[in-house]
């Protein structure tokens, strides 16, 4: 299946976009291209294969939570700019 003219069209002012002749006769041809690879997946075999989410097996790599005293406030703060008691002391952002 080619894309037509009409369709790269439609498809640009969906997404926003505005072509030039030359930029939709190219995505013409790109989105041709990729449709034909899609094609190429559709030719293939897959009588007896399991869909999945993931080509390899997932585990967690993460480590488990373990709970740990932070660092007291003092030291928190010690290389802050500026600081209120024990909290940072930032700009206004908002009048």
């Amino acid at each position: 299946m080619a894309f037509t003219r009409e369709q790269v069209v439609k498809i640009a002012d969906l997404g926003r976009l505005h072509l030039t002749e030359s930029e939709i006769e190219s995505m013409s041809k790109q989105l041709t291209a990729i449709l034909g690879f899609f094609e190429q997946l559709e030719a293939i075999d897959t009588e007896g294969i399991e869909p999945m989410a993931h080509c390899l097996p997932i585990q967690n790599v993460f480590r488990e939570d373990e709970k740990k005293p932070g660092l007291p406030p003092d030291e928190a703060l010690a290389n802050a700019p500026k600081r209120v008691g024990d909290f940072f002391s930032v700009p206004p952002i908002l009048d």
